[in-house]
This record gives structure tokens, C-alpha cells and sequence, in this order.
């Protein structure tokens, strides 16, 4: 499994795979894909990102925001090609200045 972190109010848009752009009428299924019950965040900082975990076969993600105050200056869509191992979001979490949260609660 691979995961990635997500800021609050951007969506998952087009999915990647190792044969090029997901499709499935030809993989017969959709990614295995799953927003996570834990979520990161700053002291300082308001944001929260969300951890997500997709299947190995997903190479990369394009992601937007679900709306944008000024359409004429936010961004469009970004495309997330690191995407982190088990590891790697252990290594996020233990992060002093990070506080974790686990379905509304601090972990």
C-alpha cells in the first residue's frame, strides 16, 4: 500500500496507474482507494490533512479544490506523484510540532 496526505477541501480527481490513466472498463474495478480517520495538523496552522491509503498499482493522483474563493488567481488541480510508504506516515505523525487527531479526538 502507498499513502498520501490531503489538506481538507480538496477532492481526488483523475487516478494514474502503471498503464497509464485509470480506467475501469478495462481494470473492471475502481482504485483501491480510502480517506483514512487520522488527520494532521500544525500548532500554529488551521489546516488539516487527511491521510489516504491506495492500493500499489496507483502511480499518481490529481487533486483540486472543491471550490476556490478567487477562481481567477487559486489553483487548478495538482498531481501528487511521491506518494509515501507505511513508514514514511509513521515518520509524519511522530513529528513533534504535529498533532494528530483520530475521529475528532487527539492522539
Amino acid at each position: 500500500m502507498k499513502y498520501f496526505f490531503l489538506s481538507e477541501g480538496w477532492t481526488i480527481g483523475r487516478i494514474w496507474g502503471i498503464g497509464g490513466l485509470w480506467d475501469v472498463a478495462t481494470q473492471r474495478r475502481l482504485p483501491d482507494l480510502q480517506k483514512l480517520d487520522v488527520c494532521v495538523s500544525n500548532d500554529t496552522d488551521t489546516e488539516k490533512m487527511w491521510l489516504y491509503r491506495v492500493e500499489d498499482e496507483v502511480l499518481m493522483l490529481e487533486v483540486k479544490p472543491q471550490w476556490t474563493e478567487h477562481p481567477s488567481t487559486g489553483i487548478g488541480q495538482v498531481v501528487l506523484t511521491r506518494l509515501i510508504t507505511a513508514d514514511q506516515v509513521l515518520d509524519r505523525l511522530g513529528i513533534a510540532s504535529t498533532e494528530c487527531r483520530v475521529q475528532g479526538g487527539l492522539f
